[in-house]
């Protein structure tokens, strides 16, 4: 999935909303986002991180967990980028109470838009697998209004920064 908008808010205000790190805002403005936790620094631009979901959808989707290796880049025109995959790390074995679903390559990309300092173009790529027993129909009803809840949510919490 691709999601695609402009905010009414700077590169850095979209970035400090969802960069992927310990005590961020995501948890507290994404509804899809329960629990951030970093379980490995590699550096300080790569993380192993495990991400946990609320139940969702009427409780028809059970709260999933993500374990995924995190890459965090800015780019000399101000691009910057939260790029990640699944991996498994053995300080992070599958929990009980949630069903481990894999992130396929995805990520952000908070672009500057050129003489407009207060917007931000933000490209966004999702490819989950929710993981569990799931109809596809479910699956697919499921991520169009999540990532327009997304983009609604975030929009609110960069209105809220200021």
């Amino acid at each position: 999935y691709r999601g695609e908008g402009v905010l009414p808010a700077s590169p850095q205000d979209v970035w400090e909303c969802i960069k992927p790190v310990a005590g961020g805002l995501r948890t507290k403005w994404d509804q899809n986002v329960k629990d951030f936790e970093v379980i490995e620094a590699v550096s300080d631009m790569v993380s192993v991180c495990r991400t946990t979901t609320p139940s969702a959808f009427m409780r028809i989707i059970s709260p999933r967990e993500f374990v995924d290796v995190i890459l965090m880049k800015q780019y000399e025109d101000g691009t910057m980028l939260s790029a990640a995959t699944n991996v498994e790390h053995p300080l992070c074995p599958p929990q009980p109470n949630f069903v481990r679903g894999f992130n396929y390559p995805c990520g952000c990309f908070c672009i500057p838009l050129p003489g407009e300092p207060d917007r931000t173009q933000l490209l966004t790529f999702f490819q989950t697998d929710l993981g569990g027993y799931l109809p596809q129909t479910v699956v697919d009803s499921f991520f169009p209004a999540s990532i327009a809840g997304f983009y609604s949510n975030l929009t609110k919490a960069v209105k809220a920064l200021k």
